[in-house]
Order: C-alpha cells, then structure tokens, then sequence
C-alpha cells in the first residue's frame, strides 16, 4: 500500500513540474482561489478548485476503473489505480498542452481559454481517484445511474458535458457550435 500511495504522489508531483514547464499559472491570474467557479464563459473556469468539468473527471475515474477492470482483470487494485492516475495525469499534461488549448479554444464554451491553472489540475485529478474510489467500492448500478445523471445534468445545466466535450475535440459539429452558443440560426445557415 505504501508503494502505491508513493507511485501516486510521485506521479502528481511529475504533473505538477510539466505543467509548470508547459507555462500553466499555480493559481487563478486573479490571485484568489475560489472552492467552486460556476460561470463556465469566465476568466475563472478552469481556474479554481472546482468547476463544472469537475463531474466529467469523476466519470474518468468511473471509466477508468471500469475498463482496467474489464482488460487487466488479473492486476492488483493498486497498480489499476496508479494506471488509472498515470492515463489521467497524462490527459492533463496533453489537455494543457498549446495546440489543444488553441483547438478548445475553436469550441463555442472555450473562447478565451488559457487552459488550468496546476492546482486545478491536481484537483481534476483528484476528481478522478474519487470516481475511481467510488466505482470501486459501489455497487455497478449506482455508479452508471450516477454517471448518467452527471452527463445528463451538466448538459442540461451548461450545455456541455464529457460525451460533447470528446466530441468537439474529435470533431466540431455545426449543430453542436450552435446549441452550445446559445444561438437560435438554423444548422449551415
């Protein structure tokens, strides 16, 4: 247990020296943390501790879990977790990297993103051992029925969740821009 608890702190220290190389701000540039930042179209977003997209990194840890478990069956808990943290980790180090930030930035709630700062980073991952913690100890049934009603109450509440999120950054959809924006014009028009 001891080596797993240190393979983790290892890995979010490792998170925490690339961020900082690839130029992330430790905090909000306005120099205050908030617990929670609930305008996603801010400066703020991103920034704090929580967000909206903090439910999308509980669903890692909930996928995660779930296909380590289903394709390493044989492999301890504890090395299923540091991969768990180390696939996590390293979306975060991609996600803060210039050409997906400027790709994000192409998405109708992305304009202006400059990307997390580290401690918001280190909290989505955070995030991630909960939902990791959670599918493992819950029942299967309460974790899916969780999930869904994460992804189905963040796209209610902001129009974008972990399913729109992947697939504005596999491809943007016209359709998808124009609901997101808000914008009442038909699709191509």
């Amino acid at each position: 247990m001891s080596r797993v608890i240190f393979g983790a702190l290892a890995l979010v220290v490792l998170q925490v020296f690339v961020l900082y190389i690839l130029g992330q701000p430790s905090i909000c540039e306005c120099d205050y943390i908030k617990v929670w930042e609930g305008v996603v179209l801010s400066s703020g977003n991103s920034q704090h501790l929580t967000d909206w997209y903090t439910f999308s990194h509980i669903i890692h840890g909930f996928l995660f879990y779930l296909g380590l478990w289903f394709f390493f069956p044989r492999l301890s808990i504890g090395i299923r977790f540091l991969l768990a943290l180390g696939i996590e980790i390293g979306w975060e180090v991609f996600e803060n990297t210039p050409i997906v930030i400027e790709h994000y930035r192409q998405q109708a709630l992305a304009q202006g993103y400059i990307g997390d700062s580290i401690i918001n980073s280190v909290m989505d991952t955070i995030a991630m051992v909960v939902g990791f913690l959670m599918a493992w100890k819950w029942p299967i049934f309460t974790v899916i029925v969780l999930g869904i009603g994460m992804e189905v109450f963040v796209g209610y509440s902001i129009r974008d969740n972990l399913a729109l999120n992947v697939i504005g950054l596999l491809h943007q959809f016209e359709f998808i821009h124009v609901w997101q924006s808000g914008l009442n014009a038909p699709v191509g028009g």
